[in-house]
């Protein structure tokens, strides 16, 4: 009987693709749903915060203390894999770019600490999505910003991008495959093909016109990056209405501590002409940075006010080590006054969101994706969530909805009857 492996995945959207890919892999093993019923856990870690490291550590510990072998991979192999393997509390640590020899890694008989090399691109695809109504195609990896707080390039290396026809190619599949929503990718995504003499914008304009898509969607871009190539596919049907641009900050001051490639003039200007276009708009904040003084967050919440923010995952700064960041000593902030300030960030855009709902009354375009005690849920084209009342199993099905209501957290809708 085959030993059963479990795959645990932390952190972002890349992260999901990448273990779909490592399933691909494995040949000798049985892999389980059911983490209960496994022998080894594979942990694809993430490592943007401290957070994330601390919930990694919990839930490996949990598992070896029921006795099941873990593995290691994911951006917490190279931050904190060494450590964990002398610790004992894994068995093996494997890197990225040893993605394709992970049934020989799960076969080893001894410990190991195989990191590769920050310089790979995944040579094969997936094509297929267990428990997903959408599909992740991952278009690029690595990041060539150094941000003062940021700990991902040295984790996941410089950018790099994946061949343009081999990705049109996943999407063609993917659609003939039954998957109609296609989320785009990666470290940086903004940066795809620049080393390539293309760009993003292009890219898009491409993976639109493939018979069944019906929509992309973007993971985080960077306001440096978005250029008129990009602006030029804003009216099309097939783009989703909602675009997740990280700001990081809304302080001139603070951005250039940051080592920010962006302008807080220039951020505002872009946000402002893509919202024009009926757009929802995300970001991502830090608060609470070394340097974040008074005068500084002042400056940076009268302007953070006139963005016109519909959506935001902010969080409190983290020192990571081998940052900038983490040796800067200078107008350290306290938790308490970081959280207070990123609870009123929230509450800004959470207003926005609402008031944004109520005044684009428009018909939602809705992919269905969970069900829980006879309430659908999904996402429309703004990235707002909807809860659906149904006789009938709508799951994984498209919707187009008129009548709904806006209520303060999500839309509701009542097909029943």
């Amino acid at each position: 009987m085959k030993e059963k492996v479990f795959f645990k995945t932390f952190g972002c959207r890349t992260n999901i693709y990448d273990t779909e890919l490592l399933k691909r892999y494995v040949k000798d093993f049985e892999i389980t749903n059911d983490e209960k019923e496994a022998q080894i856990v594979v942990v694809n870690s993430c490592t943007v915060t401290n957070g994330a490291d601390s919930g990694i550590k919990s839930y490996i510990n949990t598992m070896k203390k029921q006795g099941i072998k873990v593995i290691l991979t994911g951006c917490g192999a190279v931050s904190k894999g060494k450590e964990l393997l002398e610790q004992k509390q894994i068995f093996g640590v494997l890197g990225a770019s040893n993605k394709d020899k992970i049934n020989e890694f799960l076969n080893a008989k001894t410990s190991f600490y195989e990191l590769g090399n920050l310089n790979f691109i995944d040579k094969d695809i997936v094509c297929e999505y267990e428990n997903h109504t959408k599909a992740f195609v991952k278009i690029q990896e690595g990041c060539d910003f150094a941000c003062s707080y940021c700990i991902i390039p040295s984790v996941r290396g410089k950018s790099r991008s994946v061949e343009e026809k081999d990705l049109l190619r996943q999407v063609e599949i993917l659609a003939q495959n039954g998957y109609s929503e296609i989320v785009l990718t990666g470290t940086n995504i903004g940066s795809y093909g620049i080393k390539n003499g293309t760009t993003l914008g292009k890219l898009l304009q491409k993976m639109g016109k493939i018979s069944g898509i019906k929509r992309i969607r973007l993971g985080s871009l960077e306001p440096a990056q978005i250029d008129e190539s990009f602006l030029e596919i804003l009216d099309e049907a097939w783009i989703e209405k909602h675009l997740h641009i990280a700001l990081q900050h809304t302080s001139e001051k603070m951005l250039r501590i940051m080592r920010r490639r962006s302008h807080t003039d220039n951020d505002l200007k872009l946000f402002n002409h893509i919202a024009s276009k009926g757009f929802a708009l995300g970001t991502d904040f830090i608060v609470g940075h070394p340097g974040e003084n008074e005068s500084i967050w002042k400056e940076a919440l009268d302007h953070f006010k006139n963005f016109p923010l519909t959506h935001i995952h902010a969080f409190i700064f983290s020192p990571r080590n081998n940052t900038h960041s983490a040796t800067m000593k200078e107008d350290l902030v306290s938790g308490d006054v970081a959280k207070e300030r990123l609870n009123l960030l929230k509450d800004i855009v959470e207003k926005n969101n609402y008031e944004f709902r109520k005044k684009n009354k428009v018909p939602l375009e809705i992919l269905v994706e969970t069900q829980k005690d006879g309430v659908f849920e999904g996402y429309d084209q703004f990235f707002n969530k909807i809860k659906i009342k149904s006789d009938q199993d709508i799951a994984k099905e498209w919707l187009l909805i008129n009548r709904y209501e806006v209520q303060e957290k999500y839309n509701f809708s009542n097909l029943q009857g």
